[in-house]
């Protein structure tokens, strides 16, 4: 039966008034208080209700508690038996949380229950209600202004092994034969001599030299292959997940050989012919890889920016994704997902990767500028950009006011120009130009694509975009809180369900305690104007600059006289009174 509280209705007395004057500021002051005014009733406890009966069975835990608890869980990075203790103990907590009934029935919470219903939000993909709402409460409190965003990537590594191609070899064709066991005794009992070689107590057989590492994965492979060809055409075994795991593993790292009147041949593919999205642990299938930053996943975390400190820099779009995803791909994306909580931004910096000239285009028809530097090789010292265009974007005169000879139009739309050879022979700049010099003539090809790069390239030289481009790296900070006070970087779960559940949540958490932070801030009392700017009183600094050696002086000259009437009274003879 489903039971919820009315979090909005106010209390005819403080349940809290006990705690006394000083504990209550300090409650007031905390994430707590901004917690329970402003979010707590927010929460998208609806989303839950398809899952409990809404008159039958016994009742639940006060389900916007519940749905709290699975949200400040992760905030403050506990584990399941830290968070039931704070649930439970923590005062903090429980102001949040509303829980002003001091019995098991409202303070208590089973473990099975916190998991049960961490299932359910997992499963189900609630996290990104819970992301929203909050979001948007924070959005309204703080008359957020979206305008001025920046993006960015922070790699996630969830609770697996990191296997060898060797080992990755062995977990997942020793899991396939435990579940063919389990499910399947008859089959397993038929294979006999493959199931002792992969036995536990046989991993040493595994160890090998680096010398010997290519024949043992040629046995492996051929393992493998065994395995899949045996149960390919029986039903039951394919639908399992570890032999799904096995055909996955198989197709990524190995290839068969046919030849006329012999019998298929694997072979091992080189490790740079692996894909980045191959199998990396049957324990976590989805997890993937990047070159760069290793096995796992990466969330793309886009979060607003104020270049005044006039409101807080909240994030606004998350996305967890494999590891092998590039970030090209995740601009567009963020943009239209922000775009549906109405925090579109109309400027956003991002990295090279995201700066893509197809990226800025498609960006630009969202009402986005993408600030962004340009990808590839420099330019000469003069580049397309430095020449002069008319309203077609034909060149008209190089940077020496030369005008060109002719113009060819291609059928793809691709333009190329020619210049008078003797002139440009004669030209003292002719090794900075990107003129490209030819028997008869000199020319320049380009197209509209090469244009616009050229002349993103000329605006990153200027005053203006590195003034702009700056505060990118303000992003860097807050995946640094997210590292450090949530613990982002590595998880305590595994599977994208879970990991998308904890990712989300946190940088969730994040936007609440910088909230809070905000909000203490601005109720500190400002300081005097005089005290801000102390250089409009010139006089008084006048005069105390010039009376500060006098000041000297006289302070050095008084502590030696007293240390030296101090050395008299110590060495005079005491007289008996």
């Amino acid at each position: 039966m489903i039971y919820v509280k009315d979090h909005k209705q106010c209390d005819m007395f403080n349940p809290f008034a006990h705690l006394g004057t000083k504990r209550l500021v300090l409650l007031e002051s905390s994430w707590a208080h901004l917690f329970r005014e402003e979010i707590l009733h927010n929460l998208p406890v609806d989303k839950l209700f398809p899952f409990y009966d809404e008159f039958n069975g016994r009742k639940t835990k006060e389900l916007y508690a519940m749905l709290g608890l699975v949200l400040i869980q992760q905030m403050e990075d506990c584990t399941d038996a830290d968070a039931i203790d704070n649930f439970a103990l923590n005062l903090k907590w429980q102001y949040a949380l509303n829980i002003t009934d001091a019995s098991d029935t409202a303070s208590y919470v089973s473990p099975r229950t916190l998991w049960n219903l961490r299932d359910i939000v997992a499963q189900h993909g609630l996290q990104d209600a819970l992301f929203e709402n909050v979001t948007k409460a924070l959005q309204k409190l703080f008359t957020l202004d979206p305008s001025k965003q920046r993006l960015d990537s922070v790699h996630i590594f969830s609770n697996m092994a990191h296997l060898g191609r060797i080992r990755l070899f062995v977990r997942t064709i020793r899991t396939f034969l435990t579940n063919l066991k389990r499910n399947h005794a008859k089959e397993y009992d038929a294979l006999e001599e493959i199931t002792l070689r992969y036995d536990k107590k046989s991993d040493g057989a595994f160890a090998v030299k680096p010398t010997e590492s290519a024949r043992k994965l040629i046995e492996l492979g051929d393992d493998c292959f065994y395995l899949v060809e045996r149960f390919k055409d029986n039903e039951s075994v394919c639908k399992m997940d570890s032999y799904k795991h096995l055909v996955r593993l198989f197709t990524d790292q190995c290839i068969v050989e046919k030849e006329k009147e012999k019998p298929p041949r694997v072979v091992i593919k080189a490790s740079k012919d692996v894909s980045s999205g191959s199998l990396q642990n049957p324990s976590d299938p989805q997890a993937g890889y990047c070159g760069h930053k290793g096995k796992g996943y990466q969330m793309q975390v886009m979060e607003t920016y104020s270049e005044d400190k006039s409101q807080p820099n909240l994030i606004t779009s998350v996305k967890v994704e494999a590891a092998n995803e590039s970030d090209a791909n995740a601009l567009l994306p963020a943009i239209e997902d922000a775009a549906t909580r109405n925090l579109a931004p109309t400027e956003l910096l991002a990295d090279t990767l995201y700066g893509s000239d197809d990226n800025v285009e498609k960006a630009k028809k969202l009402g986005t500028v993408v600030i962004a530097p340009v990808m590839g090789a420099k330019e000469s010292a003069i580049g397309l950009a430095d020449f002069t265009f008319n309203e077609a974007d034909q060149i008209v005169a190089c940077p020496e006011q030369q005008t060109p000879i002719k113009t060819k139009i291609g059928d793809n739309g691709g333009v190329t120009t020619y210049f008078d050879k003797s002139v440009c022979d004669n030209c003292h700049r002719q090794s900075e130009c990107s003129v490209k010099r030819n028997k008869k003539s000199c020319s320049i090809s380009y197209d509209a694509k090469s244009l616009r790069l050229s002349r993103r390239r000329k605006r990153e030289k200027e005053e203006a975009f590195r003034e702009k481009y700056r505060y990118r790296s303000g992003i860097e900070g807050t995946m640094s809180d997210l590292d450090r006070i949530t613990g982002l970087k590595h998880l305590r779960v595994r599977g994208m369900p879970q990991v998308r559940l904890s990712a989300t949540l946190k940088a969730t958490g994040i936007n609440i305690l910088r909230a809070t932070t905000f909000k203490n801030r601005s109720k500190r009392p400002k300081m005097p104007q005089e005290q801000l700017n102390p250089s409009e009183n010139r006089l008084f600094s006048v005069v105390k600059e010039l009376f500060r050696p006098v000041c000297d002086f006289f302070q050095g000259t008084v502590s030696v006289v007293v240390n030296f009437y101090y050395q008299i009274c110590k060495s005079a003879p005491q007289v008996a009174w």
